[in-house]
């Protein structure tokens, strides 16, 4: 996943919208006026913030090197993904519709 293609997956989401609130080098994506994803422009890899449910989040660090507590976020509630190809594409797009669902409030 690169970030065109990061930015395709989001906004195909209802009511998404994109915008850059905390400078021109982070990408943020907003459902409801609430944060579900942002990234940075310049990381190399790409990294991404998402929301997650508290016990699934420390679960999902303890199985997966590639996520780390969220970067400048609460880390109870927020994982930072780096997509540095050991995560797959399936699970990369699985984390990123939990967090539009939990902040858009929406139930499986």
């Amino acid at each position: 996943m690169d970030i065109e293609m990061l930015r395709d997956f989001c906004l195909q989401f209802p009511d998404v919208e994109e915008g850059f609130p905390f400078g021109p080098d982070t990408l943020v994506f907003k459902v409801k006026g609430k944060i579900f994803l942002l990234t940075g422009l310049d990381n190399d890899p790409l990294q991404f913030n998402v929301k997650c449910n508290p016990e699934k989040a420390e679960a999902l660090r303890e199985s997966y090197p590639s996520v780390l507590p969220g970067y400048h976020m609460n880390k109870k509630h927020w994982n930072t993904i780096v997509v540095d190809g050991t995560t797959s594409s399936r699970l990369l797009k699985e984390w990123i519709t939990d967090s539009y669902n939990l902040v858009a409030k929406i139930k499986k």
